[in-house]
């Protein structure tokens, strides 16, 4: 089967196509024909060798698809050759940037008519982890505030539209005024263009918005320095939900910007919340139904055939692209 490897860390230039023999369910396992994969903020963290979870070369990155069963294996159940699904990645389950994949069948989720394989090829990771932090985490409530940041983001576009929908007041932090005017059509109420500011202006700016009280839940995507400030631009008995270090940098903080206010920080790792017992299975039906309602739009900016990954990851660290970049795989 066609399949991108990486044959060893580096930049986009070491995703490298490749034909490798095609995988056999075994017990309890789905192969899963991929259509599409999305590409995500982890997988170049991953090619780079910097991912927490990465193992060693070679290695097929990706970790979310969709497709169809192609095959079941003995003892898997619940789904059937030809039914249309999305996959997640988890534990020892292998990378979707490639024709076929066998998994747990606890990773498969069938999907509902009204969801195109490109938009379901998202839903498993950005939109899951959105959906559990602001869901099961921070227990979003109607009447809230809640705090975005790097609001454009795959996550971002995602948590604005849960939240909204739940009747929060959105806050959206984005690096630009064009990106933050678009998690505008989101739901955003307030819109945020962090370029303007210092790092303490974009506290005061939370802070002037909201009254001085500041928000009851901040949804920290981005880490490193930004989680300081999410303490700060938290108001008493809020919830900090921090899910990501994409600055790759430590976060020092301040033990008095949290514990007098009596904020909860909670952590969030999909893969790790899967190893300890997490079943995504119905959490990923209810967003799958909520899309095919018309209840959230899933934003595809990019579409570009498996052979192109390394121009996927390029367009993703070059931090332009607005939506969800994809590879189109069958």
């Amino acid at each position: 089967m066609r399949a991108v490897r990486i044959e060893e860390f580096g930049g986009p230039e070491v995703l490298v196509p490749v034909e490798v023999p095609d995988p056999v369910p075994g017990p309890g396992q789905v192969l899963v024909r991929i259509a599409a994969a999305g590409v995500n903020r982890a997988d170049a963290l991953l090619r780079a060798g910097v991912y927490h979870r990465a193992g060693r070369p070679p290695l097929i990155p990706g970790a979310e698809a969709a497709g169809t069963v192609a095959a079941v294996g003995e003892g898997a159940s619940g789904l059937r050759v030809g039914q249309r699904v999305m996959a997640l990645g988890g534990g020892e389950s292998p990378g979707f940037y490639a024709e076929f994949a066998a998994l747990d069948a606890r990773h498969v989720i069938g999907l509902p008519d009204g969801v195109g394989l490109t938009e379901a090829a998202t839903l498993p990771v950005a939109w899951l982890s959105a959906w559990y932090c602001l869901r099961s985490l921070a227990r979003v409530a109607e009447g809230e505030t809640v705090v975005v940041k790097a609001a454009a983001s795959g996550v971002g576009t995602a948590a604005v539209q849960i939240a909204a929908r739940a009747g929060a007041r959105v806050i959206a932090l984005a690096g630009s005024a064009e990106k933050a005017a678009w998690a505008g059509e989101f739901g955003a109420s307030d819109l945020v263009d962090t370029s303007r500011h210092t790092d303490e202006g974009e506290v005061e700016e939370v802070l002037r918005l909201t009254g001085g009280r500041g928000a009851d839940i901040v949804l920290d995507t981005v880490g490193g320095r930004a989680l300081g400030r999410s303490l700060r631009e938290t108001a008493h008995d809020g919830r900090v939900v921090s899910l990501a270090n994409v600055a790759l940098e430590p976060s020092t903080l301040d033990t008095r910007d949290f514990y007098p206010k009596n904020i909860a920080i909670l952590g969030f790792q999909l893969t790790n919340l899967q190893i300890h017992g997490y079943d995504p299975r119905p959490d990923l039906r209810e967003l799958a139904e909520r899309v095919a309602a018309g209840d959230y739009r899933v934003p595809v900016e990019t579409v570009l055939p498996l052979e192109q990954a390394r121009a996927a990851h390029e367009r993703l660290e070059s931090r332009g692209n607005r939506g969800k970049i994809v590879l189109s795989v069958g």
